[in-house]
């Protein structure tokens, strides 16, 4: 339900956001710092770095498998996968929006 161009333009309406090559991947990151996603075009997916507490949240999406952790270390740490043709703009906005307030917030700590 969302195509690489909405996602592409959803990840880069944050403040400081740049996009980057991150090997088979488009990364996208915060003041050239600090990952929040990355975009797999092939497989029409994308990787988002939720807050720990909040990926049991979004994996709860109403699509069941649309949305579930990085099935591997990445994911114990909030990576969280999810299928481009099976999620909500919203959805996904708001996740995004979550990993980029958290990136945020750790840098405002440094």
């Amino acid at each position: 339900m969302v195509d690489i161009e909405t996602f592409r333009n959803l990840a880069l309406s944050f403040p400081g956001t740049m996009e980057q090559p991150h090997f088979d991947r488009a990364a996208f990151k915060v003041t050239g710092k600090r990952i929040f996603t990355t975009l797999h075009e092939s497989s029409q997916t994308v990787n988002v770095k939720l807050p720990i507490a909040d990926q049991p949240v979004f994996c709860t999406y109403e699509d069941a498998g649309a949305v579930y952790p990085v099935p591997n270390k990445f994911g114990l740490q909030g990576w969280t996968t999810f299928e481009l043709t099976r999620v909500s703009e919203e959805w996904l906005a708001e996740a995004l929006h979550a990993a980029y307030m958290e990136v945020v917030e750790k840098q405002v700590k440094k």
